[in-house]
């Protein structure tokens, strides 16, 4: 169903692509957008066992494309540094593939909030957190990607480099 990578010797390990939906910030959440046309937004996010969790408003294009279609893909850009005098990029990115869903169930919506404050508020409280969830709570919208899918890859100089071909 999805395609194998082409380029096998630039491909990461999984735990390499992990780390970097682990680490990262931000990426482009891609979906079926109006009428056919793709429809890629830059979001924040979480990773958390095989999942990529988002938050959003409630309603918007981004609802729509969901409730349109469930197949949505991800990328993280871990590392894009341009080298013009060798007409080059050395880059590391991750794009996973899987089915988004809204999030119904309020405990499950709670438990999500959490991974996500956490990641981007790590100095706070639990019972911070927990104070902002409980205000926000019914005025978000919780997503979730089941990662179905997922490669990673590098440049082939960045690759070169991690065999030490050079």
């Amino acid at each position: 169903m999805f395609r194998e990578m082409r380029r096998k010797r630039q491909q990461l390990e999984e735990a390499e692509a992990i780390r970097i939906l682990r680490e990262g910030s931000h990426g482009t959440l891609a979906l079926s957008g109006d009428d056919g046309y793709p429809y890629a937004l830059p979001i924040s996010y979480a990773y958390a066992d095989g999942i990529l969790i988002f938050h959003s408003a409630l309603t918007g294009h981004k609802i729509d494309s969901i409730r349109r279609s469930e197949k949505a893909s991800f990328t993280v850009i871990e590392q894009d540094e341009v080298v013009p005098e060798e007409y080059t990029t050395l880059y590391r990115s991750v794009i996973a593939f899987g089915r988004i869903r809204i999030v119904d169930d309020n405990d499950e919506k709670i438990r999500l909030l959490r991974i996500l404050s956490a990641k981007y508020a790590p100095m706070n409280s639990d019972e911070l957190r927990d104070r902002a969830i409980e205000i926000d709570l019914h005025n978000t919208a919780l997503l979730v990607l089941a990662i179905e899918h997922m490669t990673g890859k590098e440049s082939k100089d960045l690759a070169a480099r991690r065999r030490g071909d050079r």
